[in-house]
């Protein structure tokens, strides 16, 4: 309460200033004026303002030579239209009628001492002090106006406390939008935030990143500004170049020539100007007298329709001007309606006596005056902002039809408050001339906008309406194919800092604008997602990129697979292999008393034959896709079953080699190594160090089935992890050394009776064995391949083969093709043979 005292006071302060201007010569025109049940008060720009010092409050004189606006002109007249129709009509307030008082608010002086004219009482020239402002009756219920944003914050400021109504027609700031600031502000025109919305959709869909932005001094342009700079920045638009005409600006003034030469230096094609009219006209005077042409405009309502400013001079070579436009609205019967005005006889204004007091912002000597021919043309842009005014009284006189309960057909008419008037008028629906007028909590109205391009292809300055703007949410619908670009081969003109790159390559940011910046290639492994262009992201781990790529390619997963021909045939080798172990086995055991077979070993060729058998077994583990028992036991039986078999082959050639050299030169040891079968301990402790270390190789690194991704980006290897492991080392040096000793047994036996001579044969299968593991070993060096297991496998398969052919093929030979040479009486001459020669050396 103490502070709606203190602004009341201010109240009174301020028209008690106001109330000592110089006007004491003329009389209100009635034309101003109109008597009524219900009094609405209009405030309209009639005339300019103009700059000048004064050294104390003071009104400012409106009606001045050369001062004459035409668009507040049609506007003033709109409403005095509107208010003529609600009378005259039978449906909307039947008995009763509405007045109003109309107000010249050329300049913030005159709008504050019309707002104040508002809100006096009726009969005294004063606002009255109360404690309760909600039975606060002053004889104005509503005002209708004024048309800028900063006089239209000033009214509504006055009016909030007083819960007042105040619907603009042309004050679009989303600041008015505030209720807890304005709470009695409503409007016809757009809120300027659908206007910056609708903007920044338009810079989007030309691909326009990189802009100038030049606004008006006062809340309509800065504002106006700052919003379209977040919004355009949140949308990846950076600002090149932002700069405010000052209220003072003035053409080929030094700071105009600033702002121009900063303009022409920002190198950006489109420049958003939002602007009220005086000072884009301004703006544009000093655009081309700069020379500053060939660029891309983007006009805010204020001014894109504007014959303001398509009367500058040479305007047509400042290039192509897009703009936001409200929609082109036609009050009807408003052209007759000033035609009549313009015809009647209005008589001379007459001077008002020096004992009272006279409004000057209540006069126009210029409206009294015109004829048929001297009237102002009504043209499209006053005809939409008319319209906007228009359709204001309108919403006001239902308003107030619902309060009164006019619906029965008589109203019933009694004190109205002016916050139970702007109650109603929240509530409004209805239909004017097929569009639809209501306001939204805001109280903004449902509309939209048009987007237009100027056109000077015909003798006389046009403009095409190219879509329109809808909300909300905001959506642009443009017809591309009807505008006609300034440039080559109707081409859409570029304003970018940096052009696109190309696919795959991501924006490195050069300078303080994330738009100006260098274009470097993703490398491998990652891509350039299209909702982050300035970051590579890499790929997922079942995923690869070439270098420069902006998408993601699934893996090939790769094993060996049986269904390869590669496949095919080590299954067929390994195969036959083994059906070769098994008919050995049973060849061995049909002609087990034979001297080759018990020449060979005995029983003990099957389990060389088996243990062979066992490792061909394993070799079939390395087909198909890695599973745990297959990486247990591939390696793992494969090296246990060769450890047997080099057992064996060692062992027994050390055998010959003791019974025929060392049986009469150490026949202790000879017979310690017979009377403890030191041939089969020998085996048994020599396979049992292999199983120990195999064991340990499966326990502690235990071979497992694992999905590869580092040796191949492209690939997902699919294997098994006991090439990496020391039990895998471990295991394959010990058959090494059993090799060696097998070998070295055998060549010590070189001279051995000839059925007993098995060293050329075993000599070259363990030289054989040695080249392919060397070979094996120097591929896995150099290849990492698909085909590595195929190599593995080969390496282990020619060890058996070689192993089972150069011990056991020689003796199938004898038994089956020279079985003369199978007889115990060739043995024993080619053992008599070996005697007889030792003895004569």
């Amino acid at each position: 309460m103490l502070l709606c005292t203190a602004c009341l006071v201010g109240l009174q302060l301020l028209i008690s200033c106001c109330w000592a201007f110089a006007c004491h010569s003329t009389k209100p025109s009635p034309d101003f004026t109109l008597p009524g049940d219900y009094l609405l008060a209009g405030l309209f720009p009639l005339h300019s303002g103009c700059l000048q010092v004064r050294h104390r409050p003071e009104v400012t004189l409106c009606d001045r030579p050369g001062s004459f606006s035409e668009h507040g002109y049609h506007l003033f007249q709109a409403m005095r239209l509107g208010v003529e129709e609600i009378n005259n009509s039978t449906a909307l307030l039947p008995n009763v009628t509405l007045g109003y008082q109309l107000y010249d608010v050329c300049s913030d002086s005159a709008n504050v001492y019309a707002t104040l004219r508002v809100l006096s009482l009726p009969g005294p020239r004063h606002i009255e002090l109360q404690e309760d402002l909600l039975h606060y009756s002053p004889k104005v219920l509503a005002v209708i106006g004024p048309d800028t944003t900063n006089r239209a914050a000033t009214t509504a400021a006055l009016l909030s406390p007083f819960l007042m109504p105040l619907i603009s027609y042309g004050a679009s700031s989303e600041t008015l939008s505030v209720k807890r600031q304005y709470p009695s502000f409503l409007r016809t025109i757009p809120n300027d935030k659908y206007q910056v919305e609708t903007m920044v959709l338009l810079l989007q869909r030309f691909g326009w990143t990189w802009i100038s932005l030049v606004g008006s001094s006062g809340d309509y342009g800065q504002l106006g500004v700052q919003a379209l700079e977040k919004q355009a920045t949140d949308q990846g638009i950076c600002i090149a170049f932002k700069d405010i005409v000052p209220f003072s600006a003035q053409v080929g003034d030094e700071r105009m020539q600033r702002l121009m030469r900063h303009l022409a230096q920002a190198t950006a094609t489109v420049v958003v100007v939002f602007s009220n009219r005086p000072l884009a006209r301004v703006f544009f005077e000093s655009v081309l007298l700069a020379n500053l042409t060939g660029k891309v405009w983007v006009a805010s309502e204020a001014w894109a329709l504007s014959r303001h400013i398509t009367g500058v001079p040479g305007i047509q070579r400042i290039g192509m001007v897009l703009g936001v436009a409200i929609q082109k609205r036609t009050v009807p019967g408003l052209k007759a309606f000033e035609e009549a005005y313009a015809r009647a006889d209005k008589g001379a204004p007459r001077p008002c006596h020096k004992s009272s007091c006279c409004s000057s912002n209540q006069v126009c000597r210029e409206c009294e005056a015109f004829t048929a021919h001297t009237m102002p043309k009504l043209k499209g842009f006053s005809m939409s902002s008319a319209y906007n005014a228009y359709q204001a009284v309108y919403a006001v006189a239902h308003g107030l039809h619902q309060l009164l309960g006019c619906a029965s057909g008589v109203c019933s008419r009694g004190r109205v408050y002016p916050w139970q008037l702007l109650e109603q008028i929240h509530k409004v629906n209805f239909l004017l001339h097929e569009d639809t007028v209501m306001f939204n909590d805001n109280g903004d109205p449902l509309s939209s906008y048009n987007i237009i391009a100027w056109d000077w292809s015909g003798p006389k300055w046009t403009f095409t309406v190219l879509g329109s703007s809808t909300w909300s949410p905001v959506q642009l619908d443009i017809n591309e194919t009807k505008i006609q670009w300034h440039g080559k081969d109707n081409q859409v003109p570029k304003s970018v800092c940096s052009s696109d790159c190309l696919e795959g390559h991501q924006r490195v940011v050069t300078g303080f604008h994330h738009c100006c910046f260098e274009c470097v290639p993703c490398g491998a492994g990652t891509f350039l997602n299209k909702s982050d262009l300035y970051r590579c992201q890499p790929c997922g781990k079942e995923e690869w990129a070439p270098e420069g790529s902006q998408t993601c390619f699934p893996r090939t997963v790769v094993f060996l697979a049986c269904q390869e021909h590669t496949s095919w045939m080590l299954l067929a080798a390994n195969t036959l292999l083994l059906l070769l172990l098994l008919g050995t086995a049973g060849l061995f055991a049909w002609h087990l008393d034979t001297p080759v077979v018990r020449s060979a070993g005995g029983r003990l060729c099957f389990l060389m034959l088996g243990s062979l058998a066992a490792g061909s077994s394993s070799l079939y583990g390395f087909f198909g896709e890695p599973t745990r028992p297959a990486c247990l036991l591939r390696q793992a039986l494969f090296a246990l079953g060769f450890t047997i078999f080099l057992s064996c082959l060692t062992v027994r050639s050390f055998q010959l080699i003791i019974i025929f050299k060392f049986s009469t030169k150490a026949p202790t040891f000879y017979h310690a190594w017979v009377q403890n079968h030191g041939a089969g301990l020998f085996v048994m402790i020599s396979s049992a160090a292999q199983l120990l270390i195999c064991l340990t190789w499966l326990v502690v690194w235990t071979p497992l089935p694992t999905r590869e991704y580092q040796r191949f980006p492209h690939l997902v290897m699919l294997e098994c992890t006991e090439a990496n492991s020391l039990g895998f080392i471990l295991a394959f040096l010990y058959n090494g050394l059993l090799s060696i000793s097998a070998f070295a047994c055998s060549y010590l036996g070189k001279d051995l009776p000839e059925n007993y001579n098995e060293a050329k044969c075993v000599t070259f299968s363990l030289l054989f064995n040695f080249m392919s593991w060397i070979a094996f070993f120097t591929t896995a060096s150099i290849y990492e391949g698909k085909y590595l297991p195929a190599v593995n496998m080969l390496a282990g398969l020619s060890s058996l083969s070689s192993g089972f052919g150069g011990y056991f093929l020689p003796k199938c030979y004898v038994i089956l093709c020279r079985p003369d040479l199978n007889s115990t009486e060739h043995f024993q001459a080619s053992i008599q043979d070996y005697t007889r020669h030792r003895g004569s050396t």
